[in-house]
Order: structure tokens, then sequence, then C-alpha cells
């Protein structure tokens, strides 16, 4: 019976399928040729697909496989056929399931050639992120792109499946929204039907999956779409997709057992990684004293410690003032900090500075006493108390600012992460989760002296601080 379609024949096997099993059987194959080269004769050829990559073999003296395989490039589309034979033992390779196997080719048909591409499809690319982007079909041809975007798929069956055992009902909710009190800018639609008017593009479903709590959907999860007219930034995308939950009638430690058994899940499906539980829990206010930022990394160590007592009797004039005028001094160590270069250390006073310190004070010890610009004016005893206090030790570096509390711990925060980034602390193997809870619901504004809120709208405060806002 004829084939209705054009190709010459159909795929038997993907080239991740490929190894020891088929040996001496006749394949079918189709994808992209990441290489071709001409070695003693005979023509190699690797072959890539999603699902892995297999070396063919051919040889030109036979029928026509000589002019198509003369015109191969990286990147044609190609259809072969061919049998599975074992490699000669000085060119096996065991960095693929396929590397102790090779396709000998008998029949070649050249679906799509390709022009020539803008970059390498390579594991490994010079190319700018802008021209990645322009060409996103080939980048996502790249292995560790490929790898990405399987695991986003591991993740997202793992969290359905997860969630739905434990009761919970996906339900989507609409994205053409009304404004909601949230943290950033909504992307705006004009309405049709309404001219004048316009819908905003839902920056999280918060509004919707309160609704379904009302409603008696005690249990709502979605894989939700959120939009925030904001600046690329690390911790803030145009947008994203979030695994949204809600639950009715629970406690925090409901939540907490939860989400635990959900990371737990989603780490073991998507890299197969154990997640230790119970995850420990910290409150904001602990938080922010250790690490200056309610997202701590744990990886980094370098805790932040109060050390004005420590400096008390120095005759710099800075920390002095700062005494009197009831600011701290607040700094954390570098392990090994002191090898740090010149340039290094400038860009963490910039940072610094950057954020509204006067300075940073960069403090090394070298045997018992400490060195840097204004060691001079500590004195041995002051700089023995900073060495104890700041547990340092020889070659460590002590990074200081002299600020009000809340303002120093959120500068120390962001260069303990700066100084973590450097020592590559953040590299280190493991996964080391926590909770942070009792987050205050609004902060005092220093500029303005007024109060702005924290977090979102829809926490509840606790009972006794309910007084507060009825004042």
């Amino acid at each position: 019976m004829t084939s209705p379609y054009w190709l010459p024949f159909s795929r038997s096997h993907t080239c991740g399928e490929i190894g020891h099993s088929l040996t001496g059987k006749t394949v079918r194959l189709m994808g992209w040729v990441e290489r071709a080269r001409n070695l003693g004769g005979l023509r190699f050829i690797d072959l890539r697909d999603r699902y892995g990559n297999v070396q063919l073999i051919a040889d030109p003296a036979r029928g026509d496989l000589g002019d198509v395989t003369r015109a191969l490039r990286m990147e044609d589309v190609i259809a072969v056929e061919g049998m599975v034979r074992e490699r000669p033992a000085d060119m096996v390779r065991n960095d693929s399931p396929s590397g102790a196997v090779e396709v000998d080719v008998s029949r070649i048909v050249v679906l799509n050639p390709s022009e020539v591409p803008p970059f390498t499809v390579a594991d490994e690319v010079k190319a700018s992120e802008d021209l990645r982007l322009k060409y996103r079909y080939l980048d996502l041809r790249r292995r560790p792109m490929k790898q990405n975007i399987a695991l986003r798929h591991r993740v997202a069956l793992a969290a359905r499946n997860f969630l739905s055992s434990r009761g919970f009902l996906e339900i989507e909710t609409p994205m053409l929204v009304r404004c909601t009190p949230e943290g950033a800018r909504d992307y705006l639609v004009p309405s049709r039907l309404h001219p004048g008017s316009f819908y905003s593009l839902p920056q999280s479903p918060q509004l919707y999956k309160q609704i379904l709590m009302v409603a008696g959907f005690d249990r709502y999860f979605q894989l939700a779409r959120c939009m925030r007219d904001e600046d690329l930034r690390a911790d803030r995308q145009p947008e994203h997709t979030q695994i949204d939950m809600e639950m009715s009638f629970v406690q925090e430690a409901d939540v907490f057992e939860v989400g635990e058994a959900l990371m737990r899940e989603i780490w073991k499906a998507g890299i197969d990684a154990e997640v230790g539980t119970p995850f420990p829990v910290i409150s904001y206010a602990e938080a922010m004293d250790r690490f200056g930022t309610d997202k701590p990394d744990l990886r980094l160590g370098m805790e932040l410690k109060t050390l004005s007592d420590a400096f008390s009797g120095t005759t710099f004039r800075v920390i002095a003032q700062a005494h009197e005028r009831g600011d701290v001094v607040r700094g954390f160590v570098v392990p090994g900090g002191g090898s740090f270069s010149r340039r290094e250390l400038d860009d963490l006073e910039k940072t610094a500075k950057g954020m509204g310190a006067g300075g940073l004070l960069r403090l090394v010890q070298s045997g018992n006493v400490l060195e840097g610009p204004v060691a001079k004016f500590l004195g041995y005893g002051v700089a023995s108390r900073v060495i104890e206090s700041a547990s340092m030790a020889d070659g460590d570096l002590l990074l200081a600012v002299v600020a009000p509390t809340a303002r120093a711990s959120a500068i120390l925060g962001r260069l303990r992460v700066a100084a973590g980034h450097t020592l590559e602390l953040d590299r280190s193997g493991g996964f080391h989760f926590l909770w942070v809870n009792e987050f205050p619901l609004y902060e005092q504004d220093e500029e303005t002296d007024s109060y702005t809120p924290c977090h979102h709208f829809f926490s509840m405060p606790y009972e006794q601080d309910m007084e507060f806002l009825e004042k």
C-alpha cells in the first residue's frame, strides 16, 4: 500500500534507542546533522535528535551516497537507513549510550538542507544571548536547553500528580482581570467592547483563588502564568510560571507538611535527588538579623553579627559618632577573604555605597593583628575584641558597615551574596531548604517616616497584633 506521506520512509527508531540490542538489525533514523567529516575515504556523520546522538558511517562508493554525503553540512535534516554494527574497540565512546555502535548507512535522503547557522549548535556556545534568542529554534537544539525543557516537564508532571493525590483540584483562572493591589505594575490590555477601559494581565491568581476558597473548593492548585510589567532582574521577571496553591481550614503545620512533601517529590522526579525533611523554620526577624534577607542562601554561611561592643573605645571617628547616634556596627567574616583582589574589594565597596552605606570597613586578620585602612585606629585591645567577637581566623576578611540596624543588615545581605559568589560558595553541592515565617505586614520607610506594606494584603495579622491596626 502506498504511503500518503511524501517522506521516503518512516522512522523506526530514535537516536537514543540505538545500542547493542539492535546490533545486526536495520534501522531508519531521522534527525539533524551535528557534524560530517571525511576520514580514510569513508564519511562519518553525527546524527542528532531530541533523544540522543548516533554515529553514521557511509561508503561514498555505494550507490549515490557519495554525492549526498559530499554536500552535507551542519543542521541539514536527513533520513537514513542502515544496519547497526559494533564499533572497532579503539573507537568505542563511553559518553553516550550509542557510543559502542554505529549505523552502516545504505540510504540517505536530505529532507531539508540548512543554511550556514549563525552559531554552532553545541553544549557551550560563544554567541550572545540576543543572537541565541533571535534564533531560538537553533538554541533549543543544544543539549543543555533540551535537558532544561525536559526537566520542566518532569517537575510540572510531578507537581500535578502529587497535588492531585492529596485532594487538590487543578482549576484555571482568567487571564484578563481587574487590577489587584500586588507589588508590581500590571500589563494592560485595551478592551474592544469598552473603549477607554483596560484589562490587566494577572500578577498572580490571588483574588480568584480566594473566591474558590469561599466557594468551597478547599484545595486548589494551578500552574499559573503570571505577568508583571517590571524590569528584568533575578527575582522579578516580566512573566513566569508558578505552582500556585491554596488550602482552607488548615494551620501553618499543614502548609509546611504539604510544601515539604511536594518539594521532595519534585526533586526526586526532576533530578533524582533526595530532599531531607522537615525543613528548618526561622522567623523573618531572625532571617534579617542573621542573613540580611528574607530568602537566605544557606550554602554561603557567613552569618551577620553586631560588633558595636567590640569596636567600642576606638578612635576611628566614624564608629565613635555612630555610637552617639545609636547606629550599629554590623559585619560578617569571609573565610579566606584576605586573598580578594583590590578590584574585588572595590566592587564590594561600590555595592555597599550604592545601597546607602557611607563606606565599607575591610579588615584582614594576619597573625594576631588586623590589617586594613582603619586598622591603625583600633589599637591592640579593640582589634583583639573584634577578632574574638567575629570568630576570625588567619587570612579571614571582615566586612562591616556603620548604619541603623535594618539598613546595615540589608546592605550586608547583598554583600554576603556577592562575596559568596566570588568564592563560588553558591555552587556547592546539596540543597538547603528552609521556611521563613512571621513576616511583618508593614515596614517603616526611613525617608518618609510612613508605613508601607511589606508583604501583600491577603495575609491575616496575628490576633495579638489586631489592636495596633484598630488604632
